[in-house]
């Protein structure tokens, strides 16, 4: 079995802290990753102004008041599919840009992952102040003996930990995705409603 850091050895919350701490680094080197591979790359920051610029474009298109002759109405719903249609492109481009570095990402969040795994298997991390329900149990009691459905492993810590942390940081650092890239594109886009 793995102990915590020397200084905190007899610190009741050394684990808990442990497997924070060691998400917090690791959610500081992802980012520089992706800084080095996506964030300061010239194509990045035009796929970024142009979705930035599109979807402003989009919303006071949208917003305007049109008149009330047909003609009108159907020119600025061909222009208006036109800016969708360059936004969901441009949104998926940056989609696959960014998928080069997740490749590395990934590794490095597997090669943590197995080294926490190593060092704190079988092992009580944290405890919750909730008995979840039973598939929450299933991640949260993974690999602990006992039957306390409050007793937290260092995965499920762990995971909630790096989906929280990471999000944050990113934000922190302005590298959330561009606002209009939120729900245009991605893995799994939405159906257009005007195609059925």
């Amino acid at each position: 079995m793995a102990t915590a850091i020397p200084l905190f050895a007899s610190f009741k919350y050394a684990d808990s802290l442990t497997v924070v701490g060691i998400s917090f680094c690791t959610a500081l080197v992802c980012e520089a990753i992706s800084w080095i591979l996506i964030y300061r790359t010239s194509s990045y920051k035009s796929l970024k102004s142009s979705i930035d610029k599109a979807s402003k474009k989009l919303e006071t298109m949208k917003t305007d008041n049109p008149s009330s002759k047909l003609a009108i109405k159907k020119s600025k719903t061909k222009k208006i599919d036109r800016v969708e249609s360059s936004l969901k492109e441009s949104s998926r481009d940056l989609s696959l840009f960014k998928f080069k570095s997740g490749a590395v990402v990934a590794l490095v969040l597997f090669v943590v992952f197995g080294l926490l795994n190593s060092l704190f298997e079988g092992k009580v991390v944290a405890k919750l102040p909730f008995h979840p329900i039973t598939i929450v149990r299933k991640m949260s009691h993974r690999g602990l003996k006992g039957d306390d459905s409050t007793d937290c492993s260092m995965a499920f810590l762990y995971l909630l930990c790096s989906i929280s942390i990471r999000t944050n940081l990113q934000k922190f650092l302005g590298f959330s995705p561009p606002r209009g890239a939120a729900g245009a594109g991605g893995l799994f886009p939405m159906p257009d409603p005007k195609t059925n």
